[in-house]
């Protein structure tokens, strides 16, 4: 096979799994680095996003027909609106009578879980459902290389990339770009971060912390069903793909230090890009192992993560 094409469009699936990874795993490390809190539900609510999103766009197809676009953008808002505000109830009624003790919270996020896999299984059933994408134009992958006539453009058979692939990568990346920018500019990004430095100092300047926490909590979640949205269109929804989206979330913030949001950020584009590429040269299996290698070293040279602040 030709090499250039292959690693252009291996890169590309690679861009794609970064940038939903960076997605989640930013609401995971959000979560952390805010409230202390490690949400082992994670992966459920980035499979709640999927599945609402199909219910979305299917009863906006049988309501009012129209194009898939309609029902896509319809799921982009409802999905993680209501997932988000579906947590931020979770944290108000559970981890909250918890206090956010990490042990407790960590039995209670398993038990909320294994609730939503199965509440999903006995709503949705266990048969696999796609959504069609807004958009899917096929744009052919050019290579500069040698061909029968001589050096020049190459056009492989067969070699392509989605429009809709394109839109994800940029669509991730505009909505990570907000949320850095709020929480470095906007006055809720200030309160964030006050909780998250101190919360005795927090509560002492009258900022309401419990609020805080629901907010994000849903936030985080939220995030997670945003990915699931937008990865549905290429993924079908099923009741158990958060388990692989939680590993390699855990994964990502491992490696990126445990609330750090720039160390996720880089190290999903770490991980994203080297399992498109050994995915497409040689199996996801490998890109996984190596993924878990990564995690091992990073744990034992460097347990804060490779863009976490070393403890003192």
């Amino acid at each position: 096979m030709l090499f250039g094409p292959h690693l252009v469009l291996a890169l590309i699936e690679g861009a794609v799994l970064s940038a939903v990874l960076a997605l989640t795993a930013a609401g995971l490390s959000l979560v952390f680095g805010v409230m202390r809190v490690v949400n082992v539900a994670h992966g459920a609510f980035y499979m709640l996003g999927a599945v609402l999103a199909w219910a979305v766009a299917n009863a906006v197809a049988n309501a009012v027909g129209g194009p898939p676009a309609l029902g896509f953008i319809a799921a982009a808002v409802v999905a993680p609106l209501a997932v988000g505000l579906g947590a931020a109830a979770v944290d108000m009624t559970v981890l909250k009578r918890l206090s956010y003790d990490p042990e407790r919270t960590i039995v209670a996020t398993i038990g909320l879980l294994y609730i939503l896999e199965q509440g999903t299984l006995m709503a949705y059933g266990a048969v696999a459902r796609p959504v069609q994408p807004p958009f899917n134009t096929r744009i052919a992958l050019p290579w500069l290389g040698q061909g029968p006539d001589g050096w020049g453009v190459i056009w492989p058979w067969g070699l392509s990339v989605t429009t809709y692939k394109i839109f994800v990568v940029l669509a991730a990346v505009a909505v990570i770009w907000a949320i850095r920018r709020a929480l470095a500019r906007s006055r809720a990004g200030l309160v964030m971060r006050a909780t998250q430095i101190d919360r005795e100092t927090a509560l002492a300047f009258g900022i309401p912390v419990e609020r805080v926490y629901a907010a994000v909590f849903g936030l985080g979640a939220g995030l997670a069903a945003l990915a699931g949205v937008l990865i549905v269109p290429i993924q079908q929804a099923h009741y158990l793909m958060g388990g692989e989206a939680l590993l390699l979330s855990f994964i990502v913030v491992i490696i990126g230090g445990l609330g750090s949001l720039g160390g996720t950020i880089a190290a999903a584009v770490l991980i994203g890009m080297s399992d498109g590429v050994l995915s497409v040269f040689f199996s996801p299996v490998v890109a996984k192992i190596v993924a878990t290698l990564l995690v091992a070293f990073v744990l034992i040279f460097r347990p804060e993560g490779l863009f976490g602040g070393r403890a003192r």
